[in-house]
């Protein structure tokens, strides 16, 4: 008796990456806005020493932090809505990618702050991160080159290009050292996680038999 292929149905919500994109995007803004009310709240502001304060020994691991923190809630609302669609369209290609990629741009970003920028001063805010996941999402389309990848670059262009003027330095009020590194940071995480490599050939003096 042969059994007829029974229909499957289609990938559920979940596995398109939507979901996991959506859920990812929710507790990062979430976190923010937790942290911040937290923060003015019950510490009175004072996390914002945590904020980078470039070549200043025993301050280096503030890397991690300053990109968490904000200076009230109108600098937090300033980034949401940014970081929150810039996060989505990153997340959209797989969580452990999006998560590495700001790795690298909190840890390579941060690090730079800290190692070149203006002392005297504490850097903080998620603009590191915005500027960050646009260079990313920028980088993606150049290194893969596929339709998809393209269109994500185009559409975050679009919407955020503009704020690329931040990366030089206009307002002394601003971090431009942490937009620039920021960017550079999201385009080396999209190098790292999406350049193509050469296939490998034989050995030398190895032939390839069919």
């Amino acid at each position: 008796m042969r059994r007829s292929p029974s229909l499957r149905p289609g990938p559920p919500a979940a596995r398109s990456g939507v979901l996991p994109a959506a859920a990812v995007t929710g507790l990062l803004v979430a976190g923010l806005w937790a942290q911040e009310v937290t923060d003015l709240l019950v510490f009175g502001g004072s996390l914002d020493r945590y904020g980078i304060e470039p070549r200043e020994p025993g301050t280096f691991w503030h890397v991690l932090s300053a990109p968490f923190l904000h200076a009230g809630f109108a600098h937090l609302l300033a980034n949401t809505v940014p970081l929150a669609a810039l996060t989505f369209m990153s997340a959209l290609r797989g969580t452990g990618r999006f998560l590495t990629a700001l790795l690298v741009i909190v840890l390579l970003g941060g690090g730079l702050v800290w190692l070149l920028g203006r002392g005297g001063s504490v850097h903080l805010g998620a603009s590191e991160l915005v500027f960050g996941l646009l260079a990313y999402l920028l980088g993606v389309g150049w290194w893969e080159r596929t339709p998809a990848a393209i269109g994500v670059a185009a559409v975050a262009f679009v919407l955020y290009g503009g704020i690329l003027w931040g990366v030089l330095p206009a307002n002394p009020a601003v971090s431009w050292e942490a937009h620039l590194f920021g960017f550079l940071g999201g385009l080396v995480a999209a190098a790292l996680l999406h350049r193509r490599r050469p296939p490998r050939g034989p050995a030398p003096g190895v032939s390839r038999l069919r």
